[in-house]
């Protein structure tokens, strides 16, 4: 199974949210995400004003695919990659920027955010970001189960199977 290269747990992803929220209602952008280079998103902010975003899940996808494919174009000129993307179309445009080898910032926004103010405050997160996944030291969650679990699971387990025959 596929999992996520980076995982944000505790106090790193609260300061990590706290630097979307900030960018958003800086930049007046309307989405903010934290996404792996495998195409998970590890966070996301939605501007309070924002409409409804498309599928999340595939926006991820496509932004990491769309980075790999512009590393391999840098490549071809003898670029390690470029430091940012940027897609404008007439109503919507996206900012993507490298949070270091594993991740990605990527900003979408509108035509009442102006490009070079939703560049500006996008820089500045990627910096903050950068600073908290340097300071990463908190190790996951660790994941048990007790016997009250495995008492229950077995009984689920029981009766999901029983034909009937037990007295």
């Amino acid at each position: 199974m596929i999992e996520p290269s980076l995982d944000l747990y505790g106090e790193a992803a609260e300061r990590v949210d706290a630097v979307l929220v900030d960018l958003l209602a800086q930049s007046r952008a309307r989405y903010a995400l934290v996404v792996d280079r495998q195409g998970f998103v590890l966070l996301h902010q939605r501007a309070p004003w924002a409409p409804k975003p498309p599928s999340l899940d595939s926006l991820a996808t496509l932004v990491a695919s769309n980075h790999s494919a512009n590393v391999a174009i840098a490549k071809l000129f003898g670029e390690d990659g470029f430091r940012e993307t940027v897609q404008q179309g007439d109503g919507v445009g996206t900012y993507v920027e490298a949070l270091g080898d594993r991740a990605l910032l990527l900003t979408v926004f509108d035509e009442t955010a102006p490009l070079g103010k939703v560049k500006l405050f996008t820089k500045r997160a990627v910096a903050r970001i950068r600073e908290v996944l340097a300071d990463v030291r908190e190790a996951p969650p660790e994941l048990t189960f007790g016997s009250a679990f495995s008492a229950d699971a077995g009984a689920l387990l029981d009766d999901l199977f029983d034909d009937g025959t037990r007295a």
